[in-house]
């Protein structure tokens, strides 16, 4: 193990403890900067274990995803709109590297579950907020979330991982919607966000990072191997 993987080891770990301890911070009454780098702490570490692991285009592009998700964590506290506009940039990142590293063939479910969750959770979204006039915004926003959700789920990268952590962040931020609309803001209610969104960037990450170290890119076929 070189020196590289070893302190990408120890970032992941932090990242763990930073993202499992940040519950705690929602009791402390901290100083908003100091809580919204707690916050950030997880997934920006996630940020920084991908690039110390990250060794071709696919690497970058999940540093890119979990750097963009780190921006949103905290600009949403800072600037709500900012914050999901961040993550928007983030999902059309991420499509990006899903659509780059397609699965050779679908089952029929999964190509189900991939079409018809788009429109679904769009549809959930859009139902959910009690101030009708955000249900626009909320929709289009979860159209490139969904979009981000079907791509993972139907990339080669592996679903009990990335396609689950997907799925996880998508119904964390469904939550988050439900809380505009018939949900209380509640501690119960914050862990149905936060905990699906850690883990499923965690799940997101460590998967895209364990794929891209066993993948091997197909060697171009020359004319002279083939006599």
């Amino acid at each position: 193990m070189t020196t590289r993987d070893t302190a990408a080891r120890w970032v992941l770990i932090g990242s763990i403890l930073g993202g499992v301890s940040y519950i705690a911070a929602w009791r402390m009454g901290l100083p908003a900067p100091l809580e919204l780098a707690w916050k950030g702490s997880g997934v920006g570490l996630l940020a920084v274990h991908a690039a110390l692991k990250a060794r071709n285009r696919d690497g970058w592009l999940l540093t890119a995803v979990m750097t963009l998700g780190v921006l949103g964590d905290v600009l949403l506290g800072v600037q709500f709109i900012v914050g999901a506009v961040a993550f928007l940039i983030g999902h059309a990142v991420a499509i990006g590297l899903y659509l780059t590293n397609r699965r050779p063939a679908l089952g029929r479910s999964q190509l189900a579950l991939a079409l018809l969750l788009v429109p679904a959770t769009v549809f959930i979204a859009f139902m959910l907020p009690a101030d009708r006039a955000a249900a626009p915004g909320v929709a289009f926003y979860t159209l490139g979330l969904s979009l981000m959700a079907a791509t993972a789920w139907t990339s080669r990268f592996p679903r009990f991982t990335v396609g689950i952590g997907a799925l996880m962040f998508l119904v964390s931020d469904l939550v988050i919607f439900a809380k505009m609309g018939p949900l209380p803001d509640t501690f119960l209610t914050g862990l149905a966000v936060w905990v699906p969104y850690y883990l499923g960037q965690l799940l997101i990450c460590v998967g895209v990072v364990g794929a891209a170290r066993g993948h091997v890119p197909a060697q171009p076929v020359r004319v002279s191997d083939k006599c």
